[in-house]
């Protein structure tokens, strides 16, 4: 007789973008929202999203879609990683309170309906031309880019694995 361990409990944090209401009760303010692929982790996401968590009471990923992430023109290749497996690795980080996805071109829908008190994006971002930041500002919240750690990209990791097996 086998027996299969409980599934972890991180897998709770993952809630779908229509039913995101009950999470969102018991999550402590202010609520630090970010969006992004984070197709294959590594070491520039980690850092980001522990910089973006220490900004407020809790952290709100949301992923882009499989769908959405193809439209980027990122590569016919990717995502690399679907976006359930996206947002099980995602879950599994303990800076992040919250994962849900959107599958329009910008998460301004989502944001529109979460109302987080501040949007944070990575230094290659100018908040000052983002519609989103607009749009948490017309509530009184705030946008912030975070330092980009240089030297770290999904891209870039695409470009050195082709690289070397070549």
């Amino acid at each position: 007789m086998t027996s299969s361990a409980p599934l972890p409990a991180f897998l709770d944090k993952i809630q779908p973008a229509d039913s995101l209401s009950a999470a969102l009760a018991v999550l402590p303010r202010p609520w630090v929202f970010t969006n992004g692929v984070f197709d294959v982790l590594h070491r520039g996401h980690v850092l980001y999203l522990a910089q973006a968590r220490a900004l407020g009471g809790s952290l709100i990923v949301a992923l882009n879609t499989d769908a959405s992430v193809r439209r980027l023109g990122k590569g016919d290749d990717r995502p690399l990683n679907a976006e359930a497996d996206r947002a099980v690795v995602m879950a599994s980080q303990g800076a992040v309170d919250l994962v849900t996805w959107f599958t329009e071109d910008t998460p301004e829908a989502l944001i529109a309906r979460i109302r987080p008190d501040i949007l944070v994006k990575g230094g290659d971002y100018d908040m000052s031309v983002l519609p989103e930041t607009r749009l948490v500002e017309s509530w009184g919240g705030r946008a912030q880019a975070l330092p980009f750690v240089s030297g770290y990209s999904t891209t870039g990791l695409v470009k050195k694995i082709r690289a070397s097996a070549s």
